[in-house]
């Protein structure tokens, strides 16, 4: 592990994930990821809304997609970092500014989301796990984050 204090491990249902941060794209959103991590907030967090081929969304307390955290909505952070495969962004409404606790974490290629939406992360190890996450829109009986800390914080 390059960088423990930039690095997330995600237990889920289905196994574990390690998403490296990316703080030279997005330090405002990374710093929000890292925060509410630490405050055990993504625990329990549905992935609610998952569509093959294209993304597995999570961060909405409520499952929803309408819930977020209790923190200020951020500045958007748009980059030139494409939607790849493992790459992990922030979800938001039709208002750039309106990021908050929501995320998506890409299955392939999402192209057509490159700099519209903050790419703060990428998933190093265990896409295969988020591979097995079940879909829907919403999902039945979603998967869920167990748990989510920062590398460092949990040595």
């Amino acid at each position: 592990m390059a960088d423990a204090a930039n690095t997330i491990i995600m237990e889920t249902t289905k196994g574990s994930v390690t998403i490296a941060l990316r703080p030279d794209l997005a330090p405002g959103h990374v710093e929000r990821i890292k925060t509410l991590s630490r405050q055990g907030f993504y625990d329990g967090v549905p992935f609610h809304r998952v569509i093959e081929g294209f993304m597995a969304q999570t961060g909405d307390p409520t499952g929803t997609g309408m819930g977020g955290s209790e923190l200020p909505d951020l500045p958007a952070e748009f980059n030139a970092e494409p939607h790849v495969r493992g790459v992990c962004s922030m979800a938001r409404s039709q208002n750039p500014n309106s990021a908050n606790s929501q995320f998506f974490i890409c299955f392939g290629d999402a192209r057509f989301l490159d700099k519209q939406y903050t790419v703060w992360g990428k998933v190093t190890e265990g896409m295969d796990v988020i591979d097995q996450i079940k879909r829907g829109e919403p999902v039945r009986d979603p998967d869920q984050i167990l748990s989510m800390k920062v590398a460092a914080d949990a040595a």
